[in-house]
């Protein structure tokens, strides 16, 4: 499998999922008390490491070959990508400003940009 195809499908491997839900979760939450250093540490180190292990040592064809694999190669393009940091963003912006609302919206778009696929399909 060549590097870009593992970049791809190292983002449905549940370790990296895992770890960058529990991340967010906690990284929103220092966040919302403003402690910047703690949260860029949380937010960047645990899925910087966890994507290289993934990567170099992880056999994914597996997740390549299953349904949800399927479907990232179809339907996560660097477009979809970059929905979800922009959702992320916002999801920053409303931890930083205190802005339970903000975290909600932003949270919507990371949604939409995972399920895009499946929206408006029946």
């Amino acid at each position: 499998m060549e590097f870009q195809e593992k970049k791809l499908y190292h983002q449905i491997h549940p370790l990296k999922l895992l770890t960058d839900w529990i991340t967010g979760v906690i990284s929103l939450y220092l966040l919302w008390s403003h402690q910047i250093v703690t949260t860029l540490i949380v937010m960047f180190v645990p899925s910087i490491l966890v994507s290289i292990i993934i990567i170099k040592y992880v056999n994914l064809e597996k997740l390549k070959k299953s349904s949800f694999g399927n479907y990232v190669q179809r339907f996560m393009t660097k477009g979809m990508e970059i929905v979800r940091f922009v959702g992320f963003a916002i999801m920053i912006l409303g931890a930083w400003f205190n802005l339970f609302w903000l975290i909600f919206c932003g949270l919507i778009i990371i949604l939409a940009g995972w399920f895009r696929g499946m929206i408006g399909k029946k």
